[in-house]
């Protein structure tokens, strides 16, 4: 990574992101969401590498995601995480379209990588979205804009990020038996 400092900037406060994603903020109790965000990346990692041969594609129960799946779905939202922060920092006044998280898992099935190529894909987007971050000062962190019609700081969008991560991994120890 990096030895740029760490952004120490105030949490973000009630409001600043929808009611779904307070849930992912709530998970990250530390004030240097720098710092938060570079650890994960390893972890992120030692999580994939305690996924044993041929259970890449376990499902817990039937119609949930397989493990595939759910780190599919991180590194997608890492990427829809960054774009929306990347837009919110540069001003975008335009309403930033919400997705379908299921639909979106399902129409990447067929094309899916393997997990260490996931973790790569995740590994490069979070280290991008990491330029932001660590610019980020008190103006620039709570500069807002508009996703999925509801009002979110650039701070909340961030701390979504690792809480995103965070709530992901607790899935996966939980329902599927990784070694977090």
């Amino acid at each position: 990574m990096s030895s740029v400092p760490g952004s120490r900037v105030a949490r973000p406060g009630a409001g600043e992101c929808s009611p779904a994603h307070e849930r992912y903020v709530a998970r990250v109790p530390e004030s240097d969401i720098a710092h938060v965000l570079e650890k994960q990346v390893e972890e992120w990692r030692r999580l994939a590498a305690s996924v044993t041969a041929g259970r890449e594609d376990f499902r817990y129960a039937p119609g949930k995601w397989s493990v595939r799946d759910v780190f599919g779905h991180v590194a997608d939202t890492e990427r829809l995480f960054g774009y929306r922060l990347f837009s919110v920092l540069r001003g975008e006044r335009a309403s930033l379209p919400g997705v379908d998280e299921n639909a979106y898992v399902k129409e990447a099935e067929p094309w899916l990588p393997r997990l260490d190529e996931l973790v790569r894909e995740f590994t490069c987007l979070r280290e991008s979205n990491l330029f932001l971050v660590r610019r980020f000062d008190e103006t620039s962190s709570v500069r807002e804009g508009i996703a999925n019609g509801v009002r979110v700081t650039a701070r909340a969008l961030a701390y979504c990020m690792a809480g995103h991560v965070r709530h992901h991994t607790a899935g996966l120890v939980e329902n599927y038996g990784l070694r977090g």
